[in-house]
């Protein structure tokens, strides 16, 4: 113990190496940039081993402050993880962001498995429709988004959205199929058309659109229309025969939902949301491809 180098200089330095930059570390301490060199180049000398080649902009790693770096993340994060053990006080829960309709219907469905697997965790559901996320304005832990593609560096591919229209029993009684009017969301106003292009059909005609994908669900429960959506959105209406699909099948959309998590390390009880939430999305199975 006593041959240990100084933890805060240990301490900026790997957050200098986490960040990229001195900067990034500064902003992390709260302290300035040159005080975060002092602690680097105080590392580096009671080590008697250069870490860091300085550049303009950034700081690259020697060969040894690069396996250094490595080590101290390693041990950085038992120690949280030994702290976040103790119990010594409630922990402030995670706060996750996601769609609306995603997060009533597939998302808060499904957290009393994982209130199961970790009773001690309590997670804080916000929704938003907002392109991007600000983990740090937001104070998030992690974030869903849906895209084509990786919408960030590190993101985990969850699931593929597919869709298929859905409506009442009395309304496709009523109406027939291919005079239901179409109902879907201001977020994902194409699904129709995708859906539609799948069966060989054009894309002609108005669709009724709602501020999000639950308004739309209830206005097929109400008789007014087929709504297109994700299977998982309505398992339950459909178990209980209050919806059905029309004929013709799902249909990919190209997009996937992706989990977003800050930069640099995380909370231990993160890092237990993430491995959860894969392995939710794959079906139980664990999953998931970290996109570079």
């Amino acid at each position: 113990m006593d041959r240990l180098p100084p933890l805060a200089a240990l301490h900026a330095f790997a957050l200098a190496m986490e960040g990229g930059s001195l900067a990034a570390a500064a902003a992390r301490l709260n302290v300035t940039q040159p005080a975060i060199s002092r602690r680097v180049r105080e590392l580096e000398a009671a080590l008697g081993v250069t870490l860091l080649r300085r550049g303009a902009n950034a700081v690259v790693p020697t060969e040894a402050g690069a396996r250094y770096a490595a080590a101290l993340r390693q041990a950085f994060d038992s120690i949280a993880a030994a702290t976040a053990e103790l119990g010594a006080g409630p922990a402030a829960p995670l706060r996750v962001r996601a769609y609306t309709t995603f997060a009533l219907r597939w998302l808060i469905p499904r957290l009393p498995h994982f209130r199961a697997l970790h009773p001690g965790v309590e997670i804080e559901v916000a929704t938003s429709t907002a392109p991007e996320v600000d983990f740090a304005r937001e104070g998030l832990d992690a974030a869903v988004r849906s895209s084509a593609g990786p919408p960030l560096k590190g993101a985990l591919r969850l699931q593929p959205i597919t869709v298929v229209p859905y409506a009442t029993p009395a309304a496709l009684r009523r109406a027939g199929a291919a005079h239901l009017t179409r109902l879907g969301s201001r977020i994902r106003p194409g699904d129709w058309a995708v859906w539609l292009q799948a069966q060989g059909e054009g894309a002609s005609g108005h669709t009724l659109l709602f501020e999000s994908t639950s308004l739309a669900i209830q206005a097929a429960l109400e008789g007014l229309g087929a709504v297109i959506c994700p299977p998982s959105y309505v398992t339950e209406e459909v178990r209980q025969r209050r919806l059905t699909p029309l004929p013709g099948g799902e249909a990919a959309t190209g997009e996937h939902y992706w989990l977003l998590l800050p930069p640099g390390r995380q909370r231990p009880a993160a890092a237990w949301f993430r491995d959860w939430l894969v392995t939710e999305a794959h079906g139980g199975a664990p999953a998931g491809q970290e996109i570079e």
